[in-house]
């Protein structure tokens, strides 16, 4: 299979599945309280699924390279927290299709300033009236899907 072609089908799936997280953790969130305690369950579940996968492909991280890391780096986890709170608290409020396309929203708009900047070492992919207006057809979206 081209390498594109499964890196894209694996990014839609990782994506499906972000839509299925989300009203799992607010189902979640009705039983231990609070969307904090359902992503740290979400978190723990997640962390054990990870550490078996880790022992079943045999991986092991490169301590020296880990430590030369800048401290930003360190940071996926918390956005991961953070992406979870908020869309185990949004679905009860807003639904599955608009949190995911609100949450799709932000992560477009922050994406290029990213990119346009070159943050975090990606390669700089200068801010232009195509991707600003692939952006607001997004945002467009979620307006035509609050609508609904």
């Amino acid at each position: 299979m081209n390498p594109s072609l499964f890196a894209m089908l694996a990014v839609v799936f990782g994506g499906a599945a972000t839509a299925l997280q989300a009203p799992t953790n607010a189902k979640m969130m009705t039983a231990v309280g609070s969307p904090v305690n359902a992503a740290f369950v979400s978190f723990a579940i997640g962390t054990a699924a990870l550490g078996i996968l880790a022992v079943i492909l045999q991986t092991r991280p490169d301590m020296a390279a880990s430590r030369a890391l800048p401290w930003y780096v360190w940071m996926g986890g918390l956005y991961g927290a953070i992406f979870v709170v908020a869309a185990t608290w949004g679905v009860p409020k807003l639904g599955v299709a608009t949190t995911i396309t609100l949450m799709v929203a932000g992560q477009l708009m922050l994406s290029l300033v990213l990119d346009h900047f070159g943050a975090m070492g990606i390669p700089k992919q200068p801010l232009n009236l195509n991707r600003i207006l692939g952006v607001g057809l997004v945002v467009a979206g979620v307006l035509l899907v609050r609508r609904s």
